[in-house]
């Protein structure tokens, strides 16, 4: 064990306590799988990240995501407060417009703007309309009225998304999840706020599987249901969604098109900076 770089970064948001918190160890190098997992149990936050060296010659950095409950390949949140942990740390990226990071998806490109940092949504690995049998599940497990469900469909970028358009907001914020129904699901909703609303879309996101019952600001999420939108013509210019109100939070992300890219970001906040032994 030593000593080594730490921070914890509030996502998506620019004020302290009202996004979603990642932990990050700006120096992974040599610390094996069995530590890296029980650092992110101790830390019980959503994600724990781990930034090495890169195998690719054009990325910057690797970096490596753990949940309390298993490693992911991509996660929204903790790509961007790791790049805002490792700017303010004084690297500089390789290509002086876009940071890219090596993930277990392969290059994810991020963008600093203004006081905001931004990643180029991956593309889906898994996408289409949900099974039938698929969505009668998220229903159930949802315990939401099928009326006020508008459509069920794969967003999975890397952490295995199924998404869930209702038909407003207000419904997205009273639903009361059964997560034992659930299981293994990974499930995200969206409804739109009206024209007055604090923003254009509100999300939530249920990983119980991953030892997190709700994700309190997620951009993978975000990411996924981007795709999907565009791709489908549900919108057709850039938006703005909420999260984590139910749990009691204030994450804003802002998506942005821009040719084949979206770019999903939002602003970030250091809370905590020190060391940590490992």
């Amino acid at each position: 064990m030593r000593t080594r770089k730490f921070a914890q970064v509030d996502v998506f948001s620019s004020a302290p306590l009202r996004g979603n918190p990642v932990a990050v160890v700006l120096d992974g190098e040599d610390i094996s799988d069995e530590d890296m997992q029980a650092f992110a149990r101790w830390t019980n936050l959503s994600e724990t990240t781990f930034l090495l060296a890169p195998t690719a010659p054009e990325a910057d950095y690797l970096l490596r995501i753990f949940t309390p409950g298993g490693e992911l390949p991509f996660a929204g949140h903790p790509t961007l407060g790791s790049c805002h942990a490792w700017l303010r740390s004084g690297n500089e990226p390789l290509n002086r417009r876009d940071v890219v990071q090596e993930c277990g998806i392969g290059l994810v490109h991020l963008r600093v703007e203004g006081d905001s940092i931004a990643f180029d949504a991956p593309h889906l690995r898994r996408a289409g309309d949900a099974t039938e049998e698929e969505t009668e599940h998220a229903i159930k497990a949802l315990g939401v009225e099928p009326s006020k469900v508008h459509g069920v469909h794969w967003v999975d970028n890397g952490p295995g998304w199924l998404g869930v358009l209702l038909d407003s907001a207000d419904t997205v914020l009273k639903l009361e999840p059964d997560f034992t129904a659930m299981g293994d699901a990974k499930i995200g909703v969206a409804g739109r706020h009206d024209g007055d609303g604090p923003a254009d879309w509100e999300v939530r996101a249920f990983v119980p599987s991953l030892g997190i019952r709700e994700d309190p600001v997620t951009g993978s999420l975000n990411a996924g249901l981007a795709r999907w939108f565009f791709d489908a013509d549900i919108v057709h210019a850039p938006y703005t969604v909420r999260q984590g109100t139910a749990l009691g939070r204030d994450g804003r992300i802002t998506v942005r098109p821009e040719g084949e890219r979206i770019w999903v970001g939002g602003p970030s906040t250091t809370v905590i900076s020190g060391t940590v032994t490992l």
